[in-house]
């Protein structure tokens, strides 16, 4: 049985902003309906046209998303409480797959950062081992 996709769905598709899930569906869908096929290249065709929704805009241009700096302050727990649970909101039921990249690129940066310094902490002190002197 053939799944019905919304324009809306359709759109999130070609801007790969659907969860792994629901992009898995439509590109199965895609193998076995080709009216599916021409549907999506009549969305392009209307794209290349220059003719958009003010949400195709707002979604093209993540105008809802917060930007790498917000996102490593929220990272840090540094913004006001209202910011912090719009971030969430955005970040965990949403699930925005971009935010949740550039969150997950700057966990991964902090945690390097914090095995560096672990790592430099350890030579200074091996180094300077020898100088210490005993009670």
């Amino acid at each position: 049985m053939s799944k019905e996709f919304t324009e809306l769905e359709l759109e999130a598709y070609l801007d790969e902003a659907l969860a792994p899930g629901e992009m898995a569906a439509v590109e199965s869908e895609l193998r076995a309906n080709p009216k599916l096929g021409k549907r999506l290249a009549a969305i392009n065709g209307r794209r290349d046209a220059g003719v958009h929704t003010i949400g195709e805009i707002w979604r093209r241009h993540r105008i809802s998303c917060p930007n790498r700096e917000q996102l490593g302050s929220y990272l840090l727990d540094a913004l006001d409480k209202q910011q912090m649970d719009y971030y969430r909101f955005h970040i965990e039921e949403v699930g925005c797959r971009f935010c949740n990249a550039n969150l997950n690129d700057l966990r991964m940066q902090q945690e390097e950062k914090a095995e560096v310094i672990a790592t430099r902490r350890t030579k200074y002190f091996q180094s300077s081992a020898g100088y210490l002197k005993g009670k």
